[in-house]
């Protein structure tokens, strides 16, 4: 099983300081339009790819879901999972979204949030939700833009004053491996266009239902940082459905 970068020591105390990991889904400035995706949960199953401390499982918990998986490559995550988000229907599992073993026609619900964008090969996740989805069931995907994935380090042009000027874009069409600094540590994270996102899931059989950019609500731009969130897209939000036939 490959490692986790969130189980640097550093890297994880870092995370764990940042507004969204200690206010919870409130604290995610996509948050408002991601829980406008989901669907009702009630007696569902929902299966987590990528649960990080667990709050989309415990949001499912509390919307009614009868069993809910949260897998994650990362024991600190997992361990942070089960003490913030523990509830008698929901599970937590040291596993990478590589590794699982994706039960045909199993889960009514599927979460992926902010863990593709770790991954290389997309389309065989995407093959692999397919199979394990239920007939009707729903996808629900939030991945890193591929305007910011594919963003010169990943990061802004800043000028002399040290404010943002612009988001340098380059190698677009190049898919692959993006090596970049977050929270003080080298990164690894994977560059899919647009096209391989979207035509990649529509492959498999998806029928597209939804797609938003994520922009931060009103009431968060007086967060540090968050106005320029506003200059351009950083995560790109999905909901796919599975047919019946």
């Amino acid at each position: 099983m490959p490692n986790s970068e969130y189980d640097n020591v550093h890297f994880f105390e870092e995370y764990a300081k940042m507004f969204r990991s200690q206010q919870g889904l409130p604290g995610a400035g996509e948050w408002r339009q991601f829980q406008q995706l989901f669907p009702d949960l009630q007696g569902k199953s929902v299966l987590d790819l990528g649960c990080g401390y667990g709050w989309h499982c415990k949001y499912a918990a509390q919307q009614g879901a009868s069993r809910v998986l949260g897998i994650d490559l990362s024991q600190r995550m997992l361990a942070e999972a089960r003490r913030r988000n523990a509830d008698p229907k929901v599970e937590y599992r040291l596993c990478g979204m590589e590794e699982y073993e994706y039960p045909a026609d199993s889960w009514d619900c599927v979460i992926s949030n902010l863990s593709l964008h770790y991954v290389a090969d997309i389309d065989r996740v995407f093959a692999n939700v397919a199979k394990t989805l239920k007939p009707g069931g729903i996808f629900l995907l939030n991945i890193e833009h591929p305007c910011f994935t594919a963003g010169v380090h990943q990061d802004w042009v800043y000028g002399s004053d040290g404010k943002p000027l612009y988001w340098p874009i380059d190698d677009y069409f190049l898919p692959g491996e993006r090596s970049t600094v977050f929270l003080g540590c080298e990164v690894r994270k994977q560059h899919h266009t647009l096209t391989q996102i979207l035509m990649g899931l529509i492959h498999h059989g998806f029928e597209l239902q939804a797609v938003e950019e994520a922009q931060p609500s009103p009431d968060m731009l007086d967060i540090p940082g968050m106005k320029d969130e506003l200059r351009r897209p950083m995560m790109l939000l999905l909901k796919y459905v599975h047919p019946l036939n």
